[in-house]
């Protein structure tokens, strides 16, 4: 489980935003975030908002979280009236240990709600081991396009590291059942640098994911935090800490390999081919707006950021009285959003234009080859492969 959120300032009991908030909501594209929070197992690097069976405690169920999650649309409703809602992301947790009719109900709802906008990109999240052919059949034909599935590694060793559960070849043939079931578009997880992963191992990993046949891959050099389980068995010498110079090194390696398969980086962690970006996070990264429906889930309004209850009871017991389940929320300056656009849209393949950041620092940032010449020479920031190893070192520079 994660740690405490912020307390921010209190979240009036209808869930309002100011007039000036709510009235050109979504002029930058709106999205629905959905989280699911409940797992199987807990794997030992996770410190997300999830919870097992045995961490659940009383007052939630797996059963009745739909009807929660709509309760909140419900009032969500009451709050804003965007255009249309152009993408959809179901996350956890793992969404699919709900029944895929539940996750439909709640994609219904969302469109009953506010309307999907035409062509709308619906995203689900998903472990290899919890979906076989007749569930995700059954989501492509609920209205879901595209699945992301925690592959990590290829590696039996690196996943066990991890505490995953499924084995090194669910994950591509998971992936081969979606495509078959219709899916638009498929993702694959990686995770690198785990501790005892070896360079062949994360070849080994590549070449799977190629193999795949995806059309898009995310990878993310392990993050280790505190007070989770893989942690506290760093600090008790029985695993290695992850070092920044193998982090690069599969970095560099990702790179090569995916470039050479046909895919191209959007965005310093993601790959994709054919146009197959995930939108969804490109409006994450472009400034939209999002409600983000679900315990401990955080939205985002014309500049009013909130989040809500992080515990699946307390935040069914706050809606069955007819209540928001935001627990904080906080009125970003003009400067925190600037600070949050450099932040989000330097690590962007298309960069961002050289006016909206520190001019000094750009061109040190240039001088040291971590930006593209041509780019600069048009107006535009944008990361060399070296500025990509450190984004956010140009980050800071730039700010």
């Amino acid at each position: 489980m994660a740690g405490a959120l912020p307390d921010g300032e209190p979240v009036p009991s209808d869930g309002s935003l100011p007039d000036e908030a709510t009235q050109q909501v979504g002029k930058n594209g709106f999205a629905v975030y959905v989280h699911v929070p409940f797992c199987a197992s807990r794997c030992g690097y996770c410190d997300f908002n999830t919870y097992t069976p045995g961490e659940l405690g009383g007052g939630a169920s797996r059963e009745e979280y739909a009807d929660a999650v709509l309760s909140e649309l419900a009032l969500a409703a009451r709050v804003i009236e965007p255009a249309a809602v152009d993408t959809v992301f179901v996350g956890g947790g793992t969404p699919t240990l709900l029944a895929a009719d539940d996750l439909a109900r709640i994609l219904d709802g969302i469109d009953r709600t506010w309307g999907l906008a035409p062509g709308a990109e619906v995203t689900t999240e998903a472990n290899p081991e919890s979906v076989d052919k007749k569930y995700l059949s059954d989501l492509r034909r609920r209205g879901f396009t595209r699945i992301s599935l925690g592959m990590q590694s290829a590696a039996e060793n690196v996943l066990r590291v991890l505490d995953r559960k499924h084995t090194a070849g669910r994950a591509p043939q998971a992936a081969l059942e979606a495509r078959e079931a219709g899916f638009e578009h498929v993702n694959l997880d990686l995770i690198y640098g785990t501790p005892g992963e070896t360079a062949d191992d994360f070849a080994k990993s590549l070449e799977t994911v190629i193999g795949a046949g995806v059309d898009h891959v995310s990878a993310y050099a392990l993050i280790v935090e505190d007070g989770t389980r893989m942690a506290a068995r760093m600090r008790r010498g029985e695993l290695p800490f992850p070092e920044d110079d193998v982090a690069a090194d599969r970095y560099l390696a990702a790179e090569e390999a995916l470039t050479g398969a046909g895919f191209e980086w959007y965005e310093v962690s993601n790959w994709a081919k054919n146009n197959a970006r995930c939108r969804h996070n490109e409006l994450y990264w472009t400034g939209a707006d999002w409600w983000g429906l679900g315990p401990g889930a955080h939205s985002h309004v014309g500049g009013v950021r909130w989040w809500n209850v992080k515990h699946p009871a307390a935040y069914a017991k706050r809606l069955a009285a007819g209540e928001s389940p935001g627990h904080g929320r906080e009125l970003l300056t003009g400067e925190d959003r600037h600070m949050e656009d450099v932040m989000l849209r330097v690590r962007l393949r298309d960069g961002i234009p050289l006016d909206r950041v520190n001019r000094a620092g750009a061109a040190r940032a240039l001088a040291d080859g971590l930006l593209d010449p041509a780019a600069y020479r048009d107006g535009r920031l944008a990361l060399t492969l070296r500025g990509r190893l450190l984004a956010d070192a140009v980050v800071r520079d730039v700010l």
